[in-house]
């Protein structure tokens, strides 16, 4: 029994309270567990008045009791509590510290009125304790105790409604009913006379208490009577806070896990001679004790299992059935917050409950974001790849584009529903609408880059498109070179341009952009004639001297031509210097835009005509002449559009004629050797007479015997054989000693091959001419190497003696006439 009823000191004799041991018996007695369903009495009376073994024989507790055999003394010293064996509900019993006791003295008043404010604010019935034979006397021991009790119950700011239980002990033969009016009219007279405060001074004392009356009979002389008549007390309380019992219409009850904390915070503030504020204590109650559980629940949800194991999930990856599951373990220490709250005031209680659920909604909050990440970041990948998947499969992008989002957003969507939580209603727009950025910007990238491809694409097929076909008509450099490059230049950009719009389809782009596109297209393929028109420019003199060779050594059919003295090279030269500077006027200037200018009339009337040439020294010293080439720009062309300049054409001009008249000088040459050796193939005539003179010995023989007239003419045959078989002239060109090796290691064969060629037309079949034929095409192969070899066999000296140079013209000489030529050499360097 002594287990059970976990007897304890709560307040020494000096004040102190007892924390450890009062939160020991909670915990032993498992007293937090039972919310409101449980109830406190306290008993006060005089010292020695049998206080303790009331209580121990009403609720079997083990309170220790005065020995009567060593004589009256203090028993209990402070207030000592223990719980109630055997009684529903839960019910605490306090024995207080009796009044009026001789070792406090008369003047120490001071615990007796703090214990007595301390029972009225905690316990639901008080149990005073008195002698029969006081009731009725003015001076009696009780009415200092009702006083005290009374005063002290106006220090607190509103009732609680406790039930004042009077136990008469030592009952004589007067009837209760006779004793019970006698001592409620006692008592409403202390009420009366007591001091109370302008709030209380009008209040019934039925606002304050519940007064009730019993009588026992006494426990020295009638023991066994005694003992009856608690045990029919004891039945009372028995449910006693249930409605129509003892304590039925308590009011402020604790909740019973904020006890310990309502104990101790009550007789703090008494201590502190400070008045009681019991609603406003039991709202300071509830404060700290739902903060305590709030606390609490939050701690545990913290270290939860199943809330580290979700945790540990989503930081891996998304988590299927997140909200459902963290809905539910939130639910669960809410829930159980709400069970161990339940009984506080509903205003802190609620405010905690918020302030509870929002830390932990603060504590989860971060996951949830982690898992609309993982969300966001697979859903973005799955949009790629489905696209992906799409493209290659040949559907259209803008299609592939808006079926892709569909579905990834729908499945971002249902994601996030399993997500959300049933306690709270997070925003998840932002993160979707991050979402849908993510995927539009990706989108634009792969179609950006699909059009960078594709126009690349367009790009180079318009660049193999264009820069062979340009090159080469810059090459020909005929008079609708430009017209035929702006024809191929607009047939090339058609194409690209309708594949181009064709391949856009799919795109659906708006019109603004396939404009600008088309346009920067065509922009594209205009710079690629530009960009190889100023690269062909920059090899105008090479073109130039190309096209004055092709003119001046080929003649109309394109076959080499062979000076043999009947050309007229001063036309030819014109001819050719006139295709080159056709080819110059080509490439001067760009005409992409077809406008009509009068270049070739400008370079041809002063380059060739002479009409504005350098003047000479008798015209310079009247005065300087106007020159339509003495300008850096071409009139009606824009700069931009300008090649060459037509400073640069002069200067050109002149470095062409200037690298072009030694091939004028070196056929001149070769037609003048030509023209003589036609003229001197015979002898002299004192060598003509000095051989019939010599020779006529010799002659008349050969005329008496003709066979050596057979054997020389043999004899001639044969050498001719071999000189044209062995190709001696060739043999001796590189050098003496060289060619007498050569013609010695194949003078033998020769003359085998020609006896076999001979014996085999003797038999009658055809000889091979397969010699014969190479003989010719060297001799051809030979021709067709103009002019240098030929020049180069003629000395210099016969060139400069038919050919001198001036400053004004060049004088051509030949066989048959001499020809003088002023040609007014343009003056100015190429600065291009």
């Amino acid at each position: 029994m002594a287990e059970e009823c976990c007897a304890t000191q709560l307040i020494d004799g000096n004040g102190v309270f007892n924390v450890v041991g009062l939160d020991n018996f909670v915990r032993t007695s498992k007293l937090g567990d039972c919310g409101l369903s449980y109830a406190v009495v306290a008993i006060m009376g005089p010292q020695s008045s049998g206080k303790s073994t009331l209580l121990n024989h009403l609720f079997h507790t083990n309170f220790r009791e005065m020995d009567a055999y060593r004589g009256r003394s203090q028993t209990t010293k402070g207030i000592w509590i223990a719980r109630c064996v055997g009684i529903e509900p839960f019910t605490i019993a306090m024995d207080l510290e009796g009044t009026d006791g001789r070792e406090r003295g008369e003047d120490d008043t001071a615990f007796e009125k703090q214990s007595a404010l301390f029972a009225l604010a905690i316990a639901d019935i008080v149990l005073i304790n008195m002698w029969c034979h006081d009731i009725g006397r003015e001076q009696a021991a009780n009415k200092p105790l009702l006083k005290t009790v009374f005063q002290v119950m106006t220090r607190l700011f509103s009732p609680r409604k406790t039930t004042l239980l009077f136990v008469i002990r030592d009952k004589t033969k007067t009837p209760l009913e006779y004793l019970e009016p006698i001592l409620r009219e006692d008592v409403q007279k202390i009420w009366d006379a007591v001091a109370k405060s302008e709030a209380h001074k009008s209040t019934p004392l039925s606002d304050f208490f519940n007064v009730k009356v019993i009588a026992l009979s006494s426990y020295e002389e009638k023991e066994e009577q005694f003992k009856e008549e608690v045990a029919q007390l004891r039945q009372q309380f028995f449910h006693s806070i249930s409605p129509g019992g003892l304590a039925g219409d308590r009011r402020g009850v604790v909740p019973a896990s904020g006890f310990s904390f309502s104990a101790q915070q009550i007789w703090k503030i008494i201590k502190e001679n400070k008045d009681l504020d019991l609603p406003a204590h039991k709202v300071m109650v509830a404060t700290v004790r739902c903060e305590e559980i709030a606390a609490e629940k939050l701690r545990k949800l913290s270290s939860d299992k199943d809330w580290l194991e979700l945790l540990e999930a989503v930081q891996a990856g998304p988590a299927s059935g997140f909200g459902k599951k963290l809905s539910s373990i939130l639910e669960t220490y809410l829930s159980e917050y709400d069970m161990e709250a339940i009984y506080f005031d509903e205003g802190v209680r609620n405010a905690k409950r918020q302030q509870l659920e929002t830390k932990a909604l603060d504590l989860v909050h971060p996951t949830y974001l982690t898992m609309l990440e993982h969300l966001h970041s697979q859903t973005l990948e799955n949009f790629k790849t489905r696209l992906e998947q799409a493209l290659n499969c040949g559907e259209g992008f803008a299609a592939s584009v808006r079926n892709c989002e569909r579905s990834c957003m729908l499945e971002f969507d249902k994601g996030c529903a399993d997500a959300s939580i049933r306690q709270v209603e997070w925003d998840a727009s932002k993160v979707r609408e991050k979402l849908r950025h993510d995927i539009e910007a990706h989108a634009s990238s792969v179609r950006n880059l699909k059009l960078s491809v594709m126009i690349n694409k367009y790009e180079k097929q318009l660049t193999d498109a264009l820069t062979e076909p340009v090159e080469s008509l810059f090459e020909a450099g005929g008079k609708d070179t430009w017209a035929s490059i702006r024809k191929l230049l607009e047939h090339e950009m058609e194409l690209a341009v309708s594949g181009l719009t064709a391949d856009f389809v799919s795109f659906e782009l708006d019109k603004a952009t396939i404009d600008k596109v088309v346009q920067n297209m065509r922009e594209y393929a205009r710079n690629i004639v530009e960009k190889k028109a100023r690269e062909e420019a920059g090899k105008v003199l090479i073109r130039m001297k190309d096209r004055f060779s092709a003119v001046f050594n080929h003649d109309n059919d394109s076959m080499p031509r062979v000076w043999t003295g009947k050309e007229d090279i001063r036309a030819i030269t014109k001819e050719a210097r006139a295709a080159s500077l056709k080819l110059l006027s080509v490439m001067a200037v760009i005409r992409l835009d077809e406008k009509p200018d009068k270049i070739e009339s400008a370079l041809f009337s002063s380059l060739v005509d002479g009409t504005v040439a350098v003047s000479s020294c008798q015209d310079r010293s009247v005065g300087p002449t106007s020159d339509l080439l003495a300008s850096s720009t071409w009139q009606e062309v824009s700069p931009k559009d300008t090649l060459i300049t037509p400073v640069q054409c002069k200067s050109l001009w002149r470095q062409f004629k200037t690298e072009t008249e030694y091939a004028v000088t070196q056929a001149i040459s070769i037609q003048e050797a030509h023209h003589k050796r036609n003229n001197n193939w015979l002898p002299p005539t004192w060598a003509i007479v000095a051989m019939i003179v010599l020779g006529f010995n010799e002659f008349m023989l050969l005329l008496k015997n003709p066979l050596y007239l057979v054997i020389l003419f043999v004899v001639y045959l044969l050498s001719k054989a071999l000189w044209v078989q062995m190709d001696i002239t060739r043999e001796f060109r590189n050098g003496t000693l060289a060619g007498i090796l050569s013609i010695s290691s194949r003078f033998l064969p020769t003359i085998m091959n020609l006896l076999r060629r001979l014996a085999e037309e003797a038999q009658g079949h055809p000889a091979s001419e397969a010699p014969r034929t190479h003989s010719l095409d060297s001799q051809s192969f030979k021709n067709e190497n103009w002019p240098n070899p030929i020049s180069s066999m003629i000395p210099e000296s016969s060139v400069s003696s038919n050919v001198s140079a001036s400053d004004d013209g060049i004088e051509y000489s030949s066989p048959h006439l001499t020809r003088r030529r002023s040609e007014k050499v343009p003056e100015g360097k190429f600065s291009g």
